[in-house]
């Protein structure tokens, strides 16, 4: 595989995860150089996960661009016009009416000034967490999406996660099941730190799946 880039992560963290790990090692190997992550505008990413849930990639798309249509003229879903609008104006959009309520929390959560970025962005992982999922609907495995790609912090280890635990059955022989698996996968994961999180994005890319495939 070809030295990272400036626009791949960094080679310190592909030596660590190499060197901690050889069955890691392998699939860095095999795999492509893995582009860090944008820091996004939370607020819209959490919307954007919400949006996500329970349904495919494609589908998810199709009705966000439903949803930016509803905020003239330039798409961006401003929290204090969301919160104003009915599940009936955005069941149009094809967002469920359990959906609607959850856009309107983030908008709510975000009009209160707990979505700021500077400030969540350094929080531990259990912290950030714990704040987030005060919202409804918002739950660790989105808390956890947020903080891989929508912050891009670097140690985070989705174990909940349906993609990672396929690919950890698949390329460690893991044949437990329920608590015993997420236990030992995150056995397995504590070597990578302080870089979990660039080791799930090679485990994700391995099955060439998104996150909660």
């Amino acid at each position: 595989m070809a030295e990272p880039s400036d626009s791949s992560v960094s080679s310190a963290a592909l030596d660590h995860l190499r060197q901690a790990d050889p069955v890691l090692a392998r699939i860095i190997a095999q795999g492509k150089p893995i582009s860090p992550s944008a820091h996004e505008d939370l607020y819209l990413a959490l919307l954007k996960a919400v949006v996500s849930q329970q349904i495919s990639t494609k589908a998810a798309a199709a009705i966000w661009r439903k949803v930016e249509a509803l905020f003239k003229p330039d798409g961006y879903p401003e929290p204090n016009v969301l919160v104003q609008l009915t599940d009936d104006e955005l069941r149009a959009a094809g967002i469920s009416r359990q959906k609607a309520g959850y856009l309107r929390a983030i908008a709510e959560f975000n009009l209160a000034g707990q979505l700021d970025h500077a400030h969540l962005s350094q929080l531990h992982e259990d912290a950030f967490t714990l704040h987030l999922t005060q919202i409804k609907g918002v739950g660790r495995w989105t808390a956890q999406m947020l903080q891989m790609f929508a912050l891009d912090q670097p140690d985070v280890f989705a174990e909940g996660d349906l993609g990672i635990q396929n690919a950890m059955r698949k390329h460690y022989d893991l044949a437990e099941t329920g608590r015993a698996l997420l236990k030992r996968m995150i056995e397995i994961a504590e070597p990578w730190r302080p870089y979990r999180t660039v080791a799930c994005k090679y485990l994700w890319q391995s099955l060439d799946n998104a996150p909660g495939s």
